[in-house]
């Protein structure tokens, strides 16, 4: 009886609690996984890493016909910012962004940063437990950047909602109804940021966005349409991201006890241990390209205009690269910081710096404030597949 080959099901029930043990069985057996539904996948770290730096696309008009262009199609009119763009557009946008997202004036928001931390850890201190993804996940990165831009507080719980339809955009969706509630959603984001761009255009302020709006290198500036998707990315792929590395760095603390008492011990640790924590459950669990020739994997050729996905998350559990404790949470592990989380190549996250700030400061200040903290509950997670974390964390201080 010939046995049925491996099938990549990431809807199969129980998948988004733990995927690692489907990445592990992918890894040992198919790992350069092709998929009846028209994409490839690959989960070996080796694999991952040269996928990254390699120049292909991200563009889905480039896609052969398909379910997967099929599904891409429904999001088109909102491929505007440089997650979505080739050279040159991208090389543009992202010089023109990364004037005004420099290392050091990210290394500037500390204090700032530390001030939003330790208020919310008093609020902990008064309630005794408390949900930690709404007590401190979930506000540090959204009221940073909201700050960042310079987005007026009335907008904020808005900004929040329509951020939680558009993030969904990153995940893989077959229902209808979902994509009419996106499309909605986008296009009232649309209207709101456009009104703070013409209000920051009359009234430029020390912000972000009026910094965005004034940038010029060359002669050219970002048009109205480019400054709202770049405003939307930060907020949907930024935030949401940091908020699942945050979350997920306490939660795998709170199950390594051993770990959690080394970074007491060890604070000279907590910028590696944030390394750690990407390593271990990555907050993006994986990215895409689309091929422009044929592509060659461990002797297997992918075709020209496929979508491929890297399992960010599995390669950064490879055993065959991290060794025999790969799955294991170790906050002193000297090539943490090789780990895969950020992507790589000319699409390297622009926020990666941000991103390591936040969760350094929030989980160093919070360890060493609650030396009782433990969690109290079951903990929920989201149900992504992609930006994949807690969506409910329990904890008692």
């Amino acid at each position: 009886m010939t046995e049925a080959p491996l099938l990549f099901n990431p809807f199969e029930p129980g998948f988004t609690d733990d995927p690692y043990p489907a990445y592990h069985l992918l890894r040992q057996t198919d790992p350069v996984h092709e998929h009846p539904f028209g994409f490839w996948l690959l989960t070996a770290y080796d694999d991952v890493a040269a996928f990254l730096r390699a120049r292909l696309s991200v563009d889905d008009r480039l896609l052969a016909p398909g379910p997967v262009r099929d599904q891409r199609e429904q999001f088109r009119r909102d491929r505007r910012s440089m997650l979505d763009r080739d050279p040159p557009d991208h090389t543009r946008l992202r010089s023109l962004v990364s004037k005004v997202f420099t290392p050091r004036q990210v290394a500037a928001l500390e204090p700032e940063i530390t001030h939003i931390v330790d208020s919310a850890l008093d609020d902990i201190a008064d309630a005794g437990s408390v949900d930690l993804i709404s007590a401190l996940a979930f506000p540090l990165p959204f009221t940073v950047i909201s700050r960042m831009l310079g987005m007026p507080p009335a907008d904020h719980a808005l900004i929040r909602e329509l951020s939680g339809l558009l993030v969904r955009t990153l995940e893989p969706i077959g229902d209808p109804q979902l994509f009419e509630e996106i499309g909605k959603a986008s296009e009232r984001m649309d209207t709101l940021i456009g009104e703070v761009i013409a209000h920051k255009r009359a009234n430029p302020a020390d912000d972000l966005l009026s910094s965005l709006i004034a940038v010029e290198h060359q002669g050219d500036r970002l048009t109205d349409d480019e400054l709202a998707a770049q405003v939307v990315l930060l907020y949907v792929a930024g935030h949401e991201t940091t908020v699942n590395l945050i979350a997920g760095g306490v939660l795998a603390l709170l199950r390594h006890p051993e770990q959690l008492a080394l970074l007491r011990t060890r604070p000279d640790l907590s910028g590696n241990a944030v390394e750690e924590f990407l390593r271990y459950d990555s907050p993006v669990q994986q990215t895409r390209r689309i091929t422009t020739e044929p592509y060659t994997v461990r002797d297997q050729v992918i075709p020209a205009n496929t979508f491929v996905v890297a399992s960010l998350a599995s390669a950064n559990r490879d055993e065959r690269f991290w060794g025999p404790d790969a799955d294991r949470l170790r906050l002193d592990r000297e090539n943490a910081r090789e780990h895969v989380s950020f992507g790589g190549g000319r699409h390297h996250c622009l926020g990666a710096a941000l991103a390591r700030l936040e969760a350094r400061v929030a989980i160093e200040r919070l360890v060493r404030r609650f030396p009782g903290l433990a969690l109290d509950g079951e903990v929920e997670w989201n149900g992504r597949i992609n930006l994949r974390g807690p969506a409910r964390l329990p904890v008692a201080v």
